[in-house]
């Protein structure tokens, strides 16, 4: 029988056996983790911002080149701007000394002509949209309509014709016509079948069939 499972009373006693009186001298093992790191510090080496660095360089002067660069930037971006809205002059613009007074007026004629043209077919053409749309929507209510009407169609001559029911036949017979079992190969085939009394249950044992055969079996 093992006693792996059985403790045992040296190991419990801990320093107090032999060779156990200097607990430091139990074990020479030890984990890599328990070794001494990070002892020394570590410094900012050159280019990371050092504390000489860092006195001689000049703040402001940092600060107001970064402020000027922005500002000359922003002053380029509005400068595109201008030339852009510069090359396409508005109508306004124009001065009115050079128009002639008999042409700006025949101008003016005919915007205001052209403009009550352009109005008039813009009207037209919305009004014959409206009606195309409403026509659109009419026919396709009416296919709506009528595939519905043909599908509950279809749907009830399924139900008529799938009822026996509703078929309006004088008679209908349910009966099983044929059994499964007619037309087999081996039917009835059992010999010497007699045809066996029903057994009765008699709560009696001196009446009981058991007790009966019982009888006839190892008395008679």
């Amino acid at each position: 029988m093992t006693t792996a499972a059985r403790p045992t009373f040296d190991p419990a006693r801990g320093g107090r056996g032999k060779g156990e009186g200097d607990l430091s001298a139990l074990s020479k093992q030890y984990s890599s983790r328990d070794l001494p790191g990070h002892t020394k510090l570590k410094y900012r080496q050159s280019g990371q911002d050092t504390s000489e660095e860092v006195g001689r360089r000049d703040f402001r002067k940092d600060l107001d080149d970064r402020e000027r660069a922005v500002r000359d930037k922003r002053s380029d971006r509005s400068g595109n701007r201008d030339s852009s809205s510069a090359k396409r002059p508005r109508v306004e613009q124009i001065p009115v000394a050079n128009l002639d007074a008999d042409e700006a007026a025949e101008d003016q004629d005919e915007d205001d002509y052209s403009s009550d043209d352009s109005d008039d077919d813009a009207a037209e053409l919305m009004a014959e949209l409206n009606r195309i749309k409403k026509e659109r929507a009419r026919e396709l209510a009416a296919k709506e309509m009528e595939k519905k009407q043909e599908e509950e169609r279809i749907r009830t001559e399924n139900i008529l014709s799938g009822n026996p029911l509703m078929q309006g036949q004088a008679k209908t017979d349910f009966k099983v016509k044929k059994r499964w079992d007619d037309d087999v190969v081996f039917k009835n085939c059992a010999k010497g079948e007699e045809d066996k009394p029903e057994k009765r249950f008699i709560n009696d044992t001196l009446r009981s069939e058991f007790h009966k055969r019982f009888l006839v079996k190892y008395i008679k």
